[in-house]
């Protein structure tokens, strides 16, 4: 029927959209701070692959799910944290365009891991776990009639952590002094420095964070949405996170939106052939139908979306 296709289709955008909202939620941090991270792509390929091979490795059985998804995740932050640090360096310590030093760590990222499944697991893929992330119903919510359709039956559990993750970063970087600080490094390097705030350790955080939520993004990725890592694993969802950062005008509810609706048009190429208007279009057209709208989405918000001042600038100490 209708409403169960609706409410399939409705799951399946709250599980594509969570590592999207994560990671955007990531380059948020990064933005804000002054330092533009186009390599999230690249982080969450090395979250990706980190996750899944310590769940391959802590549970060959299937038996301790649980333990192995948590710590595959948090090694996985760790990891997509450590990875961050060359481009926070390259653009923070050695001014290098941030531009370019994104686009290396994106390039090294495809490389680096495919060469590490190579010596690991002498397979250009990681070998496949068990069971990744179990969708879960959620007690006496499922029950609420239409939401509980909607939001709480056989949902991932990683949407809710992406919900949680939202307010945090809403409540850090606007209710706090120390967002407020980072917000101004990221609009007037020059006047925060000269308010005695440190922008190079400021901006080094906002990195950082970038680095472990795009991690732990890559990481949800591949345990929700495949059954072992391959270097297609995240196949552009960085890139689709960072037009979801624009999209959202920097903002983590406007993030919120912008990663479901970017979910929704993913999820609208799977189903696109039980819907009667939109069976008779080929299937090419789904496949590049998130992208084109993407790209709509940006045509028409782009121009109005004003981004931090100095995000993506080069933090000249004597300039004033």
């Amino acid at each position: 029927t209708g409403m169960s296709l609706f409410y399939n289709m409705f799951t399946i955008t709250l599980m594509i959209s969570a590592p999207i909202i994560i990671a955007a939620l990531g380059g948020l941090f990064s933005e804000r701070s002054g330092v533009v991270n186009i390599a999230l792509d690249g982080i969450m390929l090395v979250g990706a692959f980190v996750t899944a091979a310590v769940v391959v490795v802590l549970d060959p059985t299937g038996a301790n799910s649980k333990t192995a998804i948590l710590i595959g995740l948090i090694a996985g932050m760790a990891a997509g944290m450590v990875f961050s640090l060359l481009h926070a360096y390259a653009s923070i310590d050695l001014n290098a365009d941030q531009t370019v030093s994104g686009t290396a760590l994106n390039l090294l990222a495809a490389g680096i891991t495919v060469y590490l499944c190579q010596i690991f697991f002498n397979q250009q893929r990681t070998p496949a776990f068990i069971r990744g992330i179990t969708r879960i119903d959620v007690p006496v919510l499922k029950d609420i009639p239409v939401l509980g359709e909607m939001f709480f039956k056989q949902v991932h559990p990683t949407f809710y952590l992406t919900i949680i993750l939202v307010f945090v970063t809403w409540y850090v970087v606007f209710k706090t002094p120390f967002g407020l600080r980072m917000r101004s490094c990221g609009e007037f390097p020059q006047a925060s420095a000269s308010m005695g705030i440190n922008v190079r350790r400021m901006r080094y955080f906002g990195v950082l964070v970038s680095g472990a939520l795009a991690g732990l993004a890559g990481g949800v990725m591949v345990l929700t949405q495949d059954v072992q890592f391959t270097v297609v694993t995240v196949h552009g969802f960085g890139f689709i996170a960072i037009a979801a950062l624009i999209f959202g005008k920097w903002n983590p509810f406007g993030v919120l939106g912008a990663g479901m609706f970017f979910g929704f048009s993913q999820t609208l190429g799977f189903y696109a052939k039980d819907i009667p208007f939109l069976a008779t279009l080929p299937t090419e057209f789904f496949s590049m139908f998130p992208y084109v709208l993407t790209i709509i989405a940006l045509v028409i918000f782009a121009g109005k979306s004003v981004g931090p001042k100095a995000a993506g600038e080069i933090y000249d100490t004597g300039k004033r």
